[in-house]
């Protein structure tokens, strides 16, 4: 097969893994040799709106791809900073350790509204930009369903099904689902 790229960087918290994005991966694989999922927010501390560490959202994210296109997914970590000249550089830096010199590097993406700024920061990847995903989704509003008990099984790949549900047994989620209920009401008042 002729790839246009060689690897194709898709950058996101995946806090959870949707819908939206098993179709953006799967675009991109079929564009692409490689495919490097940054994924942001990758400190080690969970809050509601990042109750997944790194690892965990990498294992979610390949358990819904065969074991031919997990081969061809990479995973970089990359920690909020609160600084868009610094994450820049840790998002190349990051890509750079994956990559090699000469590797046709391109940057899958839709800019969707203001938070897609980032997009522009890595002109010398090419863009892929896509159109607006058929049901594309946001990710707030899944996890706020998840946190009150529901998993949308409409919004996610089998895979994150299973992940999501495996994780409602935990007390990290006993934990983060209280303090969901907490805020929710609080913001209520």
């Amino acid at each position: 097969m002729n790839y246009i790229f060689d690897y194709l960087v898709f950058i996101g918290r995946f806090q959870p893994f949707h819908l939206a994005h098993l179709e953006t991966v799967n675009i991109a694989l079929q564009h692409s040799k490689h495919v490097i999922l940054a994924l942001g927010s990758a400190q080690n501390e969970r809050n509601i709106k990042n109750p997944f560490l790194a690892d965990e959202r990498a294992q979610m994210i390949l358990s819904n791809f065969s074991a031919e296109d997990q081969k061809r997914i990479h995973f970089v970590p990359v920690i909020d900073v609160y600084n868009d000249e610094k994450w820049q550089k840790i998002v190349k830096l990051k890509v750079g350790g994956v990559i090699q010199k000469g590797d046709r590097v391109g940057l899958i993406g839709h800019f969707k509204d203001d938070s897609s700024y980032y997009l522009k920061f890595f002109p010398e990847w090419k863009m892929l930009e896509l159109d607006s995903l058929v049901g594309a989704m946001s990710a707030t509003p899944l996890r706020e369903a998840y946190y009150r008990g529901e998993i949308l099984k409409n919004a996610f790949p089998q895979g994150s099904i299973d992940f999501l549900h495996n994780f409602q047994q935990t007390p990290i989620y006993t934990q983060l689902s209280k303090k969901f209920a907490l805020n929710d009401k609080s913001n209520l008042e």
